[in-house]
C-alpha cells in the first residue's frame, strides 16, 4: 500500500516544511501552526499547536484520498535545547526510517535518538534529545498507513 515514491515524497515534505525551515501556511484550526507540500499527486500537511510542549499531526494524501499519517506529542524537559539541532537531526530522515530523524545524530554536545517499533504501515517511537549527559527534550509519535 505504502510505495517507495510516496516514502521517498514524504521524506521530501519534510525537507521543504519544519526540517528545511520552511514558512507556515494558513491555520486550519485557531492558533495552529501548518506547513504544506505539494508534488505531482501527493499532497502533505504537518498541523501542530504549542511550542515548549506540542502536539501535531503529519499527514500524506495521494489524489485528494488520505494515506498516510502521524501523530506526535513532545516538550522540552531541560535547559539547552536547541530547535535548529532538532531540525538538522529532523532533515535525515531516511527510507529505512522516514518518521523522524535517524536512529542516532551527534553535533557538537548535542545528541538524538530515535526508537522505532514497527514499519512505516504501522508504527510507534520515541526521539530524545541531549546535551552532554542531560536530556533536554523528548517527543513520542505513532501512525499508519491510512485504509479506507
Amino acid at each position: 500500500m505504502i510505495t517507495k515514491d510516496m516514502i521517498n515524497f514524504l521524506i521530501t515534505a519534510k525537507r521543504n516544511t519544519y526540517a528545511g525551515g520552511g514558512a507556515t501556511c494558513a491555520s486550519s484550526r485557531p492558533n495552529s501552526h501548518d506547513l504544506s507540500y505539494a508534488e505531482g499527486e501527493y499532497e502533505y500537511i504537518d498541523t501542530y499547536l504549542g511550542g515548549e510542549i506540542f502536539c501535531g499531526e503529519e499527514a500524506v494524501w495521494q489524489k485528494g484520498i488520505p494515506i498516510w499519517s502521524m501523530n506526535y506529542s513532545g516538550r522540552l524537559v531541560g535547559e539547552g535545547f536547541s530547535g535548529d539541532f532538532l531540525k538538522e537531526a529532523l532533515y535525515l530522515a531516511s527510507e529505512e526510517y522516514p518518521f523522524r530523524g535517524p536512529l542516532v545524530y551527534h553535533n557538537g554536545d548535542n545528541s538524538y535518538h530515535c526508537i522505532i517499533n514497527g514499519d512505516v504501515e504501522w508504527f510507534q517511537g520515541q526521539e530524545e534529545i541531549f546535551v552532554g549527559n542531560r536530556k533536554v527534550y523528548e517527543c513520542f509519535f505513532h501512525g499508519s498507513c491510512i485504509k479506507q
